[in-house]
């Protein structure tokens, strides 16, 4: 019996040394026990914390906050999902929710109300018009409450809700609607913005996308278009595949579009075009800007590393990330980085710097020295790191102190409800213009509004001012201060007929929309679009085109 048990003591002495030599030199075995013991150590804090924290903690969020925490250490994409949030979530993916089909917002002094019906939707089915303040739902009140608003106009389909509204000119309204599937649009917009160039206006990659950017394309055909612009301008991307059918319109089959690169064996992958293109030779401008990311920027870099199509605006968001959603206990999810992808021509347009960016969202600088170049297939040099860069850069559009201040305001919509009802209707934007009796009338009304603006003239005067201070000279130029500030208080009519036109733009833009819809508001805006005036003009010039794409 004894040398049975050193027998058996050896044996496990011996497998235990065999288990700890393993355990040493496998560094895989080395990371789980990494995390096993900081699991461990985690599990321990959040108990004590919970248990004695001089104030009451509420678990949950404590928990959600050390977890945003720790992922947030990673990358900006991958996040965390609660219980409570995944339905956004899903119609974020999806774009289908239960609701009424309109933009509801929290306007000027916490009202509640229709931003802008979907057209064709239950809300506009239903007479409800953007201005419409929402006083009641089902005889519950939630006038100046928006968060009680949206949680009563999302729900189950074929449902009804009373609405109580008040509507500019016409008092309290009673109006009945069905929360219906919402199924967002992937284009909201096509049309033709020249004799012979039409625009598609991608706002999302969700199901479909390609079937609808298709199914525009061959209707701007036979309405004329023998050029076409794609406005990937603001759209933040979807699904991969719809990048890589969107593409496959434009260029042939078989044809690399993307690859992606991860840890994991599984997660590369190499995606190229499976059918016959709709149409490889119509001349193509793609419209990006800072915040045209993701989906959005495969189309745009494959459309430039075969020279399909020319580039305008400004550099891309640069997220050349791809995620996976994976569920977790408790119905909560991940959204998790797996992979970067890469253009045709073997960039990788992920931002290098992840919280480098400039106030307007665009990529930071970047060291010419992190910067690799890669060829386009007619030998243009591009470069990877951050974003996709455009072939003609337009410059943001600087809008006067005046128009910024009125938009901040919301005075134009504000100014819209005002006049609802007086303005003749029109069955298009381009019928529709800004007449001198309504800037007029828009300039007197302002006068009785309550508006926070600093010209240009008074902020050089604060500048000066600060200067004589500094100084110790300010009681030498006090009272020619003083004159100069009641000169610059009676600016406001200067600086309005200064900026005549571009307020004219956005108060076209404002009752447009009230008559149009969204389809009116970005038609009234494209008169103004430097982007898109600049891909007309690209378009209309065959030589410009061909030498941009040839790198002349």
């Amino acid at each position: 019996m004894r040398r049975f048990n050193m027998k058996k003591r050896y044996m496990i002495l011996t497998g235990l040394s065999v288990f700890l030599l393993w355990s040493f030199t496998n560094p895989q075995n080395d990371k789980y026990f990494e995390i096993l013991k900081n699991l461990d150590i985690f599990a321990t804090m959040y108990k004590e914390v919970n248990a004695n924290y001089v104030d009451d903690i509420n678990p949950n969020t404590i928990m959600e906050t050390g977890i945003d925490a720790m992922l947030s250490s990673l990358d900006p994409y991958t996040v965390y999902y609660p219980e409570d949030q995944i339905e956004d979530v899903r119609t974020e993916n999806t774009g289908q929710y239960g609701g009424i089909g309109a933009v509801v917002g929290e306007k000027y002094d916490g009202k509640v109300m229709i931003v802008m019906p979907n057209k064709g939707f239950a809300a506009d089915r239903a007479g409800l018009k953007r201005g419409d303040e929402i006083i009641s739902i089902n005889g519950i009140d939630v006038k100046e409450d928006y968060d009680k608003a949206a949680q009563y106009l999302r729900g189950q389909t074929a449902s009804k809700l009373n609405l109580q509204i008040d509507r500019p000119k016409e008092g309290l309204l009673d109006i009945e609607v069905e929360l219906e599937k919402i199924e967002l649009p992937n284009v909201p917009y096509f049309g033709m913005v020249s004799e012979d160039v039409g625009l598609i206006k991608l706002t999302g990659f969700r199901d479909k996308a390609s079937k609808e950017v298709k199914s525009a394309l061959r209707k701007l055909k036979k309405e004329g278009a023998e050029k076409i612009i794609l406005d990937l301008r603001g759209n933040g991307g979807g699904l991969l595949n719809e990048a890589v059918n969107i593409s496959n319109i434009f260029i042939d089959k078989d044809r690399l579009v993307v690859t992606t690169k991860g840890k994991l064996k599984e997660m590369n992958a190499t995606y190229k075009t499976l059918n016959t293109a709709t149409d490889t030779d119509i001349p193509l401008v793609v419209l990006i800007n800072s915040s045209s990311a993701s989906a959005s920027e495969i189309v745009a870099g494959t459309m430039q590393d075969y020279d399909r199509g020319v580039l305008i605006g400004r550099k891309s968001f640069g997220k050349g990330l791809v995620q996976r959603t994976m569920p977790l206990s408790y119905n909560s999810q991940m959204k998790v980085t797996i992979a970067k992808y890469y253009t045709p021509s073997g960039r990788c347009i992920q931002a290098i710097d992840y919280s480098s960016r400039n106030p307007d969202g665009s990529v930071g600088a970047i060291s010419d020295s992190l910067k690799t170049a890669f060829q386009t297939d007619n030998g243009r040099v591009v470069y990877d790191g951050g974003g996709v860069d455009p072939d003609f850069n337009i410059g943001l559009r600087e809008l006067s102190p005046i128009t910024i201040s009125l938009l901040q305001s919301d005075l134009f919509f504000r100014f819209g409800n005002e006049y609802t009802g007086v303005i003749n209707p029109a069955e298009s934007a381009e019928e529709f213009s800004v007449s001198i009796e309504l800037f007029v009338a828009f300039r007197t009304w302002l006068a009785t509004q309550t508006l926070d603006y600093t010209s240009l003239l008074q902020e050089e005067i604060e500048r000066f001012k600060l200067a004589a201070e500094e100084s110790g000279e300010i009681e030498k130029v006090k009272a020619q201060i003083g004159q100069m500030e009641a000169i610059a208080s009676n600016n406001l009519e200067v600086d309005l007929e200064a900026s005549k036109d571009e307020i004219s733009a956005f108060l076209k833009q404002e009752f447009v929309s009230r008559m149009l819809l969204e389809e009116g508001r970005l038609e009234a805006s494209f008169e103004v679009d430097s982007d898109v005036k600049k891909a007309i003009e690209v378009l209309s010039d065959s030589n410009i085109y061909q030498a941009t794409l040839s790198g002349n």
